[in-house]
Formats: structure tokens, C-alpha cells, sequence
């Protein structure tokens, strides 16, 4: 058996970190829900990025916007909603049968205003309401600046993919938010179940402290962090706090595991995958390490709900003179500006390219 189809029997759904028009024209996301037992998908600037300046699969559509005045942010917006929207019909079915818990696709609100809940909390509603579909997460970062505008947008009953989080304090801080909206829901009479996923970005904590610790922890704290960060959701979701929402009808809040294709050449292609298999939880990788996973046919022990050995491990790391916490708040600071520097680089891309073909097709009218 395919450990893709080990990895969804054992409760864990495989989302794939991508989405492009090809992706969607070939019938390649379809092959993926078939054969690979994808269950969702999310998406970012990045890809986009790649997408628009690296081939001519948006060009098309892209002369039609700005036919019609659209163009920058707006102009993505639009390509990106007819994208997601689309695949959202693809997991549709997946999101009936699971009943709204998987089959969701996500899209994050412009990280310029990251420092402006209402601004943020707009941009959520607007954004959900355009794509009018129910398996439709925005993405919001779990920033300190980001946790009123979470909180804000479960409230309205906006699904919200917490995004940019690297710790277990940041996951608490993230649920506290979520439990809020879903309380003042319960509290205004409002149906609590509103879902959410809270994102957990894992490689980058092993990259942040290569060199910096003994050969013999190398690529283990992320996995570490990870695990202590489940355990504290496990903790969570049994709490009395927790079962009184399941008593008016709410659901919990699922981790996500991000940033999980293997960066160290000489590791495993699939690390963090078979490090991280556990139940409830979601795991988003890239296309490069989808297709890995699909070529094993076993994956390692499933997580424990105590966090297994991370405490020990992150002791280790903290006995080299690793500052976990600090790396943390790094980590996380440096996520909002690669957001806004991911951002600024696709505005450009989509600044340049509908210069170019507006020229282009000036010419072809002259």
C-alpha cells in the first residue's frame, strides 16, 4: 500500500502546497485527489510568482483584465479566486463526506495589512463572500497583530487558515483566539461550527540552527517543536473548556504541519512526513514531496498525544546554547517580512507581465 493511503487511513489528510491554471487545466489536481488521496490544497504568493513570470498559462487571462481596467492586487485576486474556486469544487465532495471537516482550499488576505485587524478582517469577509464556497479557508497570520482579526473573522463565520506560526505559544495563542469567536458565537446564539486549521511551519526551525548544535540533532527540532505543540493540542481539545464548545455543536480547531518538504540534501525526502504522521491533523507539501511520499510504502510511528520524546530533544538543543524560544520569535518575525517581501516580488511579476502584454497587444492592434 501507497503511504500516501497509509498516511489518510491513519487519520492525517494530505493537502498539497500548490495550485496553478495547469494544474487545474490538466487534470493533474484530480489525479492527485484519485491516486495520491489529497483532501485539500493551499496556496500562497510565491507560487503564484513562479506561475505568472515563468510561463504564459495566465497571459490569456490576464490581457482580458486589463481589457476591463483590472489590474495589480485586484488582478490577482481575481486570477487567484477563479483558481480556488475551482479547485474548491474539486474537494467539494471530500468536504460533503466528511461533513466540513476536510476539503478545504485556502487563500491569505495581502499581508500589507498585517498591522490593521480591521483592514484584515475586511479583506477576510470580502474574500470569502467572492469565492461562495464553504470549503474556503483565508488565510491570516497568527501574528500578535494578526490574533484580533482571527478572532474577529471566526466570529462573522469566516473559516480561517491561522498561518505563519512556529511554536507551541504561538498554536495556544492562535486557539485562544479561535475559542473566542466560536464562544461569542455560542454566546450571540450563532452556530459554533465554524472550522479553522492552525498552521505549524516545521523545516524552518532546522534550518535556523544548522551548525548550531551537534551533528546528532541535526533536522530533530523541528519535529520536536512539532510534537510538543501536538501535545498541547491534544491537552486542548480534551479540556472542559473544549468539551462545552462539542456541547453547543462546535468542532476543534485542526494543526496543520507547513513547511514540510525536506530541505537537507542528505536526508529523507520524506522527514517530515513520516515524523508527523498523527491523526486529526493535516499535512501540506509540495508537489516534489507528494510524489516522494507516494513512491514509500511505510511511514513511521504515529505521534503520541504527550509529544513523545520532544521535550528531551528541545532540552538537548537548549544544553548546546540553542535560545529555543528567541529562534522562535525570529522565525516568525522573519515569516511576516518574507510574506510582504513574497508579495512585493508578485506585484511585480504581475506589474511587468501586464506590461508586456499590453504592449503586446497594442501591437498586434496597431
Amino acid at each position: 500500500m501507497k503511504a500516501t493511503q497509509i498516511l489518510h487511513d491513519e487519520g492525517q489528510s494530505i493537502w498539497l502546497d500548490n495550485v496553478s491554471r495547469d494544474l487545474l487545466d490538466k487534470g493533474t489536481l484530480q489525479h492527485y485527489i484519485d491516486a495520491h488521496s489529497v483532501t485539500g490544497l493551499t496556496s500562497n504568493p510565491t507560487i503564484y510568482d513562479h506561475a505568472i513570470k515563468n510561463g504564459a498559462v495566465y497571459d490569456a487571462a490576464i490581457v482580458e483584465k486589463l481589457a476591463r481596467g483590472v489590474a495589480g492586487e485586484e488582478l490577482f485576486f481575481e486570477l487567484a479566486l477563479e483558481d480556488l474556486t475551482r479547485a474548491a469544487d474539486h474537494f467539494r465532495p471530500i468536504y460533503e463526506r466528511t461533513h466540513g471537516v476536510d476539503g478545504y482550499v485556502s487563500l491569505e488576505v495581502s499581508p500589507m495589512l498585517a498591522y490593521d485587524a480591521k483592514k484584515t478582517l475586511a479583506a477576510a469577509k470580502e474574500l470569502f463572500a467572492r469565492a461562495n464556497r464553504p470549503n474556503f479557508f483565508i488565510k491570516i497570520p497568527g501574528t500578535r497583530e494578526g490574533l484580533p482579526a482571527i478572532e474577529e473573522a471566526i466570529f462573522a463565520g469566516v473559516p480561517i487558515n491561522v498561518t505563519l506560526l512556529f511554536s507551541r505559544e504561538d498554536y495556544l495563542a492562535c486557539a485562544e483566539a479561535y475559542m473566542r469567536g466560536i464562544e461569542r458565537r455560542i454566546a450571540a446564539g450563532l452556530d459554533p461550527n465554524v472550522a479553522s486549521v492552525a498552521s505549524v511551519f516545521v523545516s524552518r526551525w532546522d534550518t535556523a540552527v544548522a551548525g548550531k548544535a551537534p551533528e546528532s540533532l541535526k533536522n530533530q527540532l523541528g519535529i520536536a517543536i512539532a510534537k510538543r505543540t501536538y501535545a498541547a493540542m491534544s491537552a486542548l481539545l480534551s479540556s472542559a473548556r473544549y468539551r462545552r464548545i462539542y456541547n453547543f455543536g462546535g468542532r476543534p480547531q485542526r494543526l496543520l504541519w507547513a513547511s514540510t518538504g525536506t530541505k537537507d540534501p542528505k536526508a529523507s525526502d520524506i522527514l517530515y512526513v513520516k515524523s508527523l504522521a498523527a491523526p486529526f491533523t493535516v499535512n501540506t507539501m509540495p508537489e516534489a514531496t507528494l510524489k516522494a511520499l507516494a513512491n514509500h510504502d511505510s511511514l513511521g510511528e504515529i505521534i503520541t498525544a504527550d509529544g513523545g520524546n520532544s521535550e528531551e530533544v528541545i532540552a538537548q538543543f537548549a544544553a548546546a546554547g540553542v535560545d529555543v524560544a528567541a529562534v522562535g520569535t525570529r522565525l516568525q518575525d522573519e515569516g511576516a517580512k518574507t510574506f510582504v517581501k513574497s508579495w512585493d516580488e508578485l506585484m511585480g511579476v504581475i506589474a511587468s507581465k501586464s506590461t508586456a502584454l499590453d504592449g503586446r497587444a497594442a501591437g498586434a492592434g496597431a
